[in-house]
């Protein structure tokens, strides 16, 4: 039989955070695939632990799957684990296990922490639907650009962001989001220096571009405020009766939910056109 490949979160910050599950298979597996061999070394040391390890990074993912995969299939076990976190989530890691699944070699996740969910959690901002779209576009018109994709989402935005380019950042975000635009910005999350700013994005320019900014980021933006629909109910039937090729009843839903009516009310409106 083949061995597993377990998926193990690791601490983002404070080395305490790591459950008793993930030490233990760490102690256990043949092999440990680490992102940066002499960061990771740093956390098995303070664990005690003396597996052997081997670099997997997304400069050399693609020569080194093939190696790991060959292992597994002998009925060695190997966890994956990135620098800081979930493995997987906007680091290396998905080719791996995509082989897997091919190869038919199981992967288990032991599950841990997570920046996205950790900075989520405390942020103050709405969590029933939000989107991560892991690292922004580093130059400015390609930032922009993606800035006008999701400027009207209707759910938290979760990003990362490098402190060099946070001010550059904010300052498009201004400009396309708008400066009343909750946000909040987690910053060297469980370190020491932990910080959660909450507030506008005018308020986050000012307060960030007062000094030089360090650490790791994690950007969340608010929801879009809701738009309000122009005209009338009556015009909003009109409207869609020239231009679409909608029956009266999918043109009354429709209505409906756009000014938020009761549909009963909405179908009088419409019988009266009719």
């Amino acid at each position: 039989m083949s061995g597993t490949l377990y998926v193990i979160a690791t601490p983002i910050g404070n080395l305490e955070d790591i459950t008793y599950r993930a030490v233990r298979i760490l102690q256990e597996v043949s092999l440990i695939a680490a992102e940066d061999t002499r960061h990771s070394r740093k956390l098995l040391n303070h664990y005690g632990i003396n597996t052997p390890l081997t670099s997997y990074h997304e400069h050399n993912e693609e020569s080194r799957s093939p190696q790991l995969i060959a292992k597994l299939q002998a009925g060695e076990s190997i966890a994956l684990i990135s620098d800081a976190g979930t493995p997987c989530i906007a680091d290396p890691g998905y080719r791996l296990v995509s082989s897997c699944r091919q190869e038919g070699v199981l992967v288990a996740a032991v599950p841990g922490p997570s920046a996205v969910i950790t900075a989520l959690s405390i942020s103050g901002l709405p969590t029933d639907a939000f989107r991560f779209v892991g690292f922004l576009p580093a130059k400015t018109h390609g930032r922009c650009q993606f800035l006008e994709q999701i400027k009207d989402e209707q759910q938290t935005i979760v990003c990362y962001e490098a402190p060099h380019r946070l001010v550059a950042c904010l300052t498009d975000v201004a400009e396309i989001c708008g400066v009343d635009r909750p946000i909040a910005i987690g910053r060297e999350l469980t370190k020491r220096h932990e910080e959660l700013f909450s507030g506008t994005v005018d308020e986050a320019l000012k307060y960030f571009a007062q000094s030089t900014v360090k650490g790791e980021l994690v950007l969340l933006l608010g929801p879009a405020p809701e738009r309000q629909p122009e005209g009338t109910v009556t015009e909003a039937l009109l409207r869609l009766r020239e231009e679409t090729d909608l029956s009266w009843k999918e043109i009354v839903k429709q209505v409906a939910k756009e000014f938020s009516v009761p549909g009963s009310e909405v179908y009088k409106e419409s019988l009266a056109l009719r």
